[in-house]
């Protein structure tokens, strides 16, 4: 089943809560893709609350017009805003987090790697040390040694409730639905969005800091590799990523 492209309003008083009617579809048994933009934010973890000053600095940095969103995946502390692109994938899958984690992140990562594989860019997934929320699936740009983060993902599960209870089923896989993200810098400025990371880490008494030469955004790497030709680059990425993912599908159960 090939993956259905919807369009639901990102609304400013909380961009994610798309994601909750994306989890929605799924369950009814539809592959979905959302390809969407935040307003200028930064989004954390549920865990970030452990944090003394967290609400005090949550409420002072939406008075500075960069409120802070709260979402369900993992990981770390993301900036959103313009120039920043995601993708969000939300599917039904069997089988468990341990076992199928790793499928969900290659899935997403390839889908990503061939739409700027289609505007000249090389990428791969690995750890970037001193980028914002720095994880094995980072998608990066550049040699191994030396790459810059590109784009992060997340994934969220939730089993489905009610499939697979008769005992003639015990032996089939839990059924659960799968919200993949992807956060992918188009042409946003990596000073600005990592000033405003490090800023938010720093008022609440984090200790981390990120690094601006960590991460690189699609604009930077084509001028990079000689290729300033940025005219409508968020509608060039945008289009390519529409198209590899209705060409990718979902991962198979038993993939």
């Amino acid at each position: 089943m090939p993956f259905e492209i919807v369009d639901i309003e990102v609304g400013r008083a909380d961009p994610l809560a798309a994601e909750m009617e994306l989890l929605s579809l799924a369950a009814a048994g539809r592959c979905v893709a959302h390809l969407w933009q935040a307003p200028l934010s930064l989004v954390v973890p549920r865990s970030y609350r452990r944090f003394g000053e967290f609400e005090r600095a949550r409420a002072e940095f939406a008075a500075r017009g960069c409120p802070v969103y709260l979402r369900m995946s993992g990981g770390g502390l993301v900036p959103q805003g313009p120039g920043i692109l995601n993708l969000s994938l939300a599917y039904p899958l069997r089988g468990t987090v341990g076992d199928r984690s790793e499928t969900v992140y290659r899935h997403l990562c390839a889908i990503i790697a061939d739409a700027l594989g289609t505007l000249g860019l090389r990428t791969h997934w690995q750890t970037v040390e001193g980028s914002f929320c720095d994880g094995r699936f980072n998608l990066a740009w550049g040699p191994p040694d030396d790459a810059r983060k590109i784009a992060g993902t997340a994934q969220y599960w939730r089993r489905v409730e009610g499939a697979s209870t008769s005992p003639s089923a015990a032996a089939v896989a839990p059924l659960h639905v799968v919200l993949a993200h992807a956060v992918l810098l188009v042409s946003a400025d990596s000073q600005e969005i990592n000033r405003r990371a490090n800023e938010f880490e720093d008022a609440i008494g984090s200790g981390r800091r990120y690094l601006a030469e960590r991460v690189v955004s699609v604009k930077q790497a084509l001028a990079l590799r000689g290729d300033p030709s940025a005219g409508r680059l968020d509608e060039r990425v945008a289009a390519a990523l529409r198209a590899c993912v209705v060409a990718a599908g979902p991962p198979a159960d038993g993939a």
